[in-house]
């Protein structure tokens, strides 16, 4: 897809000599294939490639990266239509218009440099968007998405996509990705993820059912018919092409059990009988145990951690989870991670990404690691991070440590599919400008950097990613 994005110099140095390298540097990679290693987009979209119905729908009511903001200003989430059994066009096109009044909440905002990107470069919309010309913008966009080129499999091609992962239960069938492998329209490899974190952590919300169905699906049962249970999936997974494995966690905490005492936890939290702490240190045990399993079948693990979930308990009750109400937390590694490093960090073929939204822990914790540890990898900003300035924090936080080549890629870690693009063009835009810093202050070479630019791109993340 040709952009206005490849016109344009946003996000590179003002400097006049910095701009030009840092414009060379970008140039080489503006139409690089995307590899998405870790998302959240519904594989179920892609492989029945209906056109999306309308711009309220697609880019304002399910974001929580958008509505989080317009609830914050008095916007009420049932006024968004979010929970609704039904969501008419002309509820979608009150929703339409809301955000177009407040407009003005995303200056500045990583979520309004996203929608200015997608709708500058996918729709060709260079106007802001405002109450004045909300029903007109609405049915512009409209109308595009009824265009064949705007459905999502065009979109997977038009994008450049070349990899993308998907996040699934342990029991998710995966039909879906067998549809999108078998499909010749499909160019894009489509992976998915096994994201187990519900059937790991007995202080969830449903976890002894979801054991329950577990254990069934492989006619198991114990603590030992658990562990096999999911070895089993893991296996299912790969052989339909996941390279990783994801845990999204509160604490990194992790914990090195006895099988007996894991196994009494297990029984403890089968029968509902845990005592204060245990249910964290159970988790804490088998993300140890998850590490173990990546050694056995090769999965990398990714570690999401330091986010309070579901922060606010009447939305929760109300709207369900992701719903903005996700607040990070200060977040360690170095002692938590230990007990799981002790064992496996080290071993041959295992590799862990440590993503944070706790900035201070780039420099202090995740970038020494990474440089010692031949299994740890640094997650690229996450969730709140993923943004120009955050971006650029997090390169002079940790490549003066551990260099570029010991992080994971950009990962836009989203369900919002039109902005993936805009997202890997940003952490481009940054990178070229980062690298053009340094050619200016005569750390790295052009030929050096030419090099970095383009191995961020692929070599990286398919090392990082096993892919």
């Amino acid at each position: 897809m040709t952009t206005t994005a490849a016109l344009s110099r946003r996000l590179l140095p003002r400097d006049a000599t910095e701009r030009d390298a840092a414009d060379r540097l970008y140039g080489l990679v503006a139409s690089a294939p995307i590899i998405s290693p870790h998302g959240h987009v519904d594989p179920a979209m892609i492989a029945s490639n209906d056109a999306f119905r309308d711009p309220a729908t697609l880019l304002v009511r399910d974001d929580h990266y958008v509505t989080r903001l317009l609830h914050a200003d008095g916007v009420a989430l049932d006024d968004l239509g979010i929970g609704a059994s039904d969501f008419s066009e002309a509820d979608a096109r009150r929703v339409w218009r809301v955000f177009c009044e407040r407009w003005h909440l995303f200056a500045g905002t990583a979520s309004g440099y996203w929608l200015r990107s997608t709708l500058a470069d996918v729709f060709a919309i260079a106007e802001t968007p405002a109450e004045s010309d909300a029903d007109e913008l609405f049915d512009r966009i409209s109308g595009e998405l009824q265009q064949e080129r705007m459905r999502p499999k065009a979109l997977l091609d038009a994008f450049g996509i070349a990899v993308l992962a998907t996040t699934d239960a342990p029991l998710d069938p995966l039909d879906a990705h067998v549809a999108l492998a078998e499909d010749d329209q499909v160019s894009t490899q489509v992976r998915p993820t096994f994201r187990p974190d519900a059937y790991l952590d007995p202080a969830s919300r449903g976890w002894g059912e979801r054991v329950d169905r577990l254990l069934a699906s492989t006619g198991d049962h114990g603590y030992t018919g658990y562990l096999r249970a999911l070895e089993h999936h893991r296996h299912r997974f790969v052989a339909h092409g996941a390279t990783s494995a994801d845990f999204g966690v509160l604490s990194a905490q992790t914990a090195d059990l006895s099988d007996a005492e894991a196994s009494r936890l297990f029984d403890r939290a089968r029968a509902q009988a845990l005592e204060a702490g245990e249910a964290e240190l159970f988790l804490a045990h088998m993300l140890t145990e998850s590490a173990r399993m990546s050694v056995e079948d090769g999965l990398v693990m990714t570690v999401h951690a330091g986010v309070r979930r579901n922060h606010h308990s009447a939305t929760l009750a109300s709207f369900g989870a992701d719903r903005g109400h996700d607040i990070p937390v200060p977040t360690t590694f170095v002692d938590p991670m230990r007990p799981l490093l002790e064992r496996f960090g080290t071993e041959p073929g295992f590799q862990l990404i440590l993503f944070t939204v706790d900035e201070t822990t780039f420099s202090r914790e995740l970038a020494p690691l990474a440089g010692f540890y031949p299994s740890v990898f640094i997650g690229a900003p996450w969730w709140f991070l993923d943004a120009p300035d955050s971006a650029t924090r997090f390169r002079a936080a940790t490549v003066e440590t551990a260099g570029f080549y010991r992080g994971s890629g950009f990962i836009d870690d989203t369900r919002a599919f039109l902005s993936i693009p805009a997202r890997h063009d940003m952490a481009r835009r940054t990178d070229a400008a980062y690298l053009a810093r340094l050619i200016a202050d005569e750390r790295v070479s052009s030929a050096e950097a030419e090099r970095i630019i383009v191995d961020l791109q692929d070599a990286i993340p398919r090392r990082a990613f096993k892919l």
